[in-house]
């Protein structure tokens, strides 16, 4: 896959938050020929997930959110979870989101980790706390995901906001969003393998 493809998977439960305005925002920056889908999680929400390793085989979506997602996320080269920090990690959209992960692994014939290996995973994500450092966890869960998938770890973009449009105000977190895709992304490694 030569063409960059971002898929912005938008996480918020707030329309037009801080969050993704920030990650519009990064992408303004994406040269012309950079193809962009976004899909927001509650315009098009999963069905919770359920693991059905044990009983049954899983089946592609062929229809709905799921063949949606499903579809973008295998045609992405890069894959961006915009999600807000809520109670110290990912939204409850945006868990449910990689947690269809876990299903399309083990769904015959999609090769859904041999796939996604070599591929960018990057985050977004507006908080109102100013010690970005409360935002490990969240930092955490998208880096061990791309650790195991064998993708490479772009980062997550951190922005300061809790009214709708506080975000804006944050100028160091706009002036990262002007350069947050350039540059080359390192494979991604778990904590216990970069010690």
């Amino acid at each position: 896959m030569t063409t960059r493809r971002f898929l912005f998977v938008l996480g918020s439960s707030r329309d037009e938050g801080n969050t993704e305005l920030l990650a519009r925002r990064a992408a303004e920056q994406l040269p012309s020929d950079v193809e962009q889908q976004w899909i927001d999680l509650t315009e098009d929400p999963l069905p919770d997930f359920v693991d059905l390793r044990r009983d049954s085989d899983h089946v592609r979506p062929t229809e709905g959110a799921p063949a949606l997602l499903l579809d973008a996320t295998l045609a992405a080269t890069d894959i961006v979870i915009a999600s807000p920090l809520y109670w110290y990690s990912v939204s409850a959209q945006t868990k449910r989101y990689l947690d269809h992960w876990s299903g399309w692994l083990r769904t015959p014939g999609l090769d859904f980790k041999a796939t996604l290996a070599g591929r960018t995973l990057w985050g977004v994500a507006a908080l109102a706390d100013t010690e970005f450092s409360v935002a490990d966890p969240l930092i955490g869960t998208l880096n061990n995901s791309a650790a195991y998938m064998g993708m490479h770890f772009g980062g997550v973009l951190l922005g300061n906001g809790s009214r709708r449009g506080d975000v804006l105000d944050d100028e160091g977190a706009l002036a990262r969003a002007k350069t947050f895709f350039a540059g080359e992304t390192p494979l991604a490694r778990f904590p216990h393998q970069t010690a």
